[in-house]
């Protein structure tokens, strides 16, 4: 049971069946360990309380979890056709010159070949040459020092994402 002052957004995600509320936790972070941990914590009274759980979820993520979760993201300036989430969140790309967008791929692929993985970054809020700047830069990182800036990158994703949900004034929706 939720109190009045809880976000409406909130206390839908709070009363959502199990697997329902699954599914739009998988949406927010694809490591299914994430999801869980947060699922577990339910009913959650403040969005405060929700982020924290999110932070300490994203900080005990193994390495395999944190590539699970790396795996639902899809590279810098090729959102995933049908997905608003990562449309929306990577629009700074949208506008870039071919230029820099073919520059963007070629990062993407030296960044991928380096550490393994999809270049993330909360592109949230950041342009095109932003985030070409930010690969560039992280490219000189060692993959234990690129390993926990994913992390940070990834929680900082998680909690606009959540944002979204727990501001939600209608039923849970795409994220």
């Amino acid at each position: 049971m939720t109190s009045a002052s809880t976000p409406q957004g909130l206390a839908r995600f709070d009363d959502l069946e199990e697997s329902a509320a699954l599914a739009v936790l998988h949406e927010v972070c694809a490591s299914t360990a994430w999801a869980r941990r947060l699922l577990a914590g339910r009913p959650y009274t403040t969005a405060g309380d929700l982020y924290a759980a999110a932070d300490a979820a994203t900080s005990a993520l193994t390495a395999a979890d944190l590539d699970e979760a790396m795996a639902g993201h899809p590279p810098i300036g090729r959102p995933r056709t049908g997905d608003p989430a990562s449309t929306r969140e990577q629009s700074g790309m949208a506008s870039a010159s071919d230029r820099l967008k073919a520059e963007m791929v070629e990062l993407n692929l030296a960044y991928q070949e380096k550490f393994g993985h999809v270049f993330l970054i909360c592109a949230t809020g950041r342009t095109g040459e932003q985030m070409r700047d930010a690969a560039r830069e992280r490219l000189g990182n060692t993959p234990e020092r690129e390993r926990e800036t994913v992390r940070t990158e990834l929680g900082r994703i998680n909690r606009i994402r959540l944002a979204r949900l727990v501001e939600a004034d209608r039923q849970p929706r795409p994220l």
